[in-house]
């Protein structure tokens, strides 16, 4: 579904991404494990379309969209769950759900809604509520949400359990494990190593803009580098 080639990206002068190879197929988990600063965000962040690119090509579904405006990548299926959230603070959970839906006909988003609601039945009791009076697991669950209002066919999540207690990073996992069984394709950046790879189908290591390692995430989980390097083993 998704393939990318020698991609770069730099802030500036100074180059980020060196050349970055990588594929995620159709139904996969595919996940970025690294240490702060290797490059996962600024990777997420490129093939949204919202970090500019200096070289490379990123294919969806063979077509190439690294020249399109990232509203574009939206309306073809590429989603992204940005650090941090970024939600619109003052607007109603209700309504940032519906702006996730903004590329989409009317007509079917009051069922996305219901979708979504069941999904995370919290946000559906609090969905008068204005997202900046939400817990940080409850913004989280928003978040997720608002981007599969998009419908999105590969889901880009970044950091999804940054910041919360472990009761919640189990239950945003959990909803992760139950979009896969539906069969949905997600790149996801986690810096708990462990749960990303014990989520994962594969795995690519990135170390300072480059991908050092990749295969089946269980290998890459008992790989002993991994395991010194991110797991605490």
């Amino acid at each position: 579904m998704l393939a990318v080639e020698n991609l770069k990206s730099a802030y500036g002068r100074i180059e980020v991404l060196h050349g970055i190879s990588l594929e995620v197929r159709e139904g996969e988990v595919v996940t970025l494990v690294g240490a702060n600063g290797a490059g996962k965000t600024t990777l997420l962040r490129a093939l949204s379309g919202v970090q500019p690119i200096t070289a490379g090509t990123i294919r969806l579904d063979g077509a190439r969209v690294d020249r399109l405006p990232s509203h574009r990548r939206v309306t073809l299926g590429m989603t992204q769950v940005p650090e941090g959230r970024q939600l619109f603070a003052p607007l109603s959970v209700a309504d940032n759900l519906l702006l996730g839906a903004w590329s989409r006909r009317r007509a079917a988003v009051s069922e996305d809604l219901k979708r979504i609601y069941a999904l995370f039945p919290m946000l559906a009791a609090m969905r008068d509520q204005p997202a900046g009076a939400l817990s940080g697991g409850q913004q989280q669950m928003l978040a997720v949400g608002r981007a599969l209002m998009a419908r999105p066919r590969l889901l880009l999540l970044d950091e999804p359990s940054m910041g919360l207690a472990p009761r919640l990073v189990a239950q945003i996992f959990s909803t992760l494990a139950e979009l896969k069984r539906e069969g949905l394709t997600m790149l996801l950046v986690e810096q708990n190593a462990r749960a990303a790879l014990a989520a994962a189908d594969r795995a690519y290591v990135l170390e300072t803009g480059r991908v050092s390692l990749s295969g089946n995430a269980a290998a890459i989980q008992d790989d002993p580098r991994v395991r010194a390097a991110y797991l605490g083993v």
